[in-house]
């Protein structure tokens, strides 16, 4: 299926609310009580069913949280669109409104000068998707997206993240970045900790779970 522009998804009718990005479309809603957000997530979850497209859903005492993605086309589609403007209906029907407040998406902006040379390092580590040539998405939907901003001026990276990982799957995650072409900065805490780098000096720690 053909992917559509977030412009396109926001100019679609009847999507009132919902809001589109690199990431997905997105909307939260309101609602009076657990009971009535209830109510909606199982709206949500028959029209999800008919459809057979399923968004993530988060809901909270007296909020509900819909986030709208095309897996397999690794983008926005017509059929979220569909799905957007049908969740818009039943929220209606609930009474159930937008709330215009919705909290920021966090996204981390990569500084460089070659995105094409670190997005491998990036997405090893991270075990993200990647979406274009220069933004990486967590699969799962609940990261923040991670953007390779390119830039003219030369620099070395001073980021520093750390990704928590399952111990049993530590080791196997450091020889993913390495092959992909990352770099060990320091192991003096291996296997406590491993601090890799991406060719422009930007570091990730690949830490084992301690749970």
């Amino acid at each position: 299926m053909d992917t559509i522009s977030a412009a396109d998804f926001r100019a679609a009718a009847g999507a009132d609310g919902w809001r589109a990005g690199a990431n997905g479309a997105h909307i939260t809603y309101t609602t009076r009580n657990f009971a009535t957000g209830a109510r909606l997530f199982s709206a949500i979850a028959a029209l999800a069913e008919t459809a057979d497209h399923h968004p993530d859903v988060d809901v909270r005492y007296r909020q509900v949280s819909v986030h709208l993605f095309t897996h397999s086309a690794n983008g926005l589609t017509r059929k979220d669109v569909a799905l957007a403007q049908q969740i818009a209906a039943a929220a209606r029907d609930l009474g159930v409104e937008v709330d215009v407040t919705t909290p920021q998406r966090l996204m981390l902006a990569i500084a460089t000068e070659d995105p094409a040379a670190i997005m491998p390092f990036w997405k090893a580590a991270t075990g993200y998707d990647a979406i274009s040539d220069t933004e990486l998405r967590d699969p799962s939907g609940r990261g923040p997206l991670i953007w390779m901003q390119k830039i003219d001026k030369p620099l070395r990276g001073r980021s520093h993240l750390d990704i928590v990982v399952p111990r049993d799957e530590a080791e196997a995650r450091v020889a993913a970045v390495l092959a992909a072409g990352g770099t060990i900065a320091d192991d003096s805490q291996a296997p406590r900790w491993w601090t890799l780098s991406d060719a422009h000096g930007h570091k990730i720690d690949i830490t084992p779970s301690r749970s």
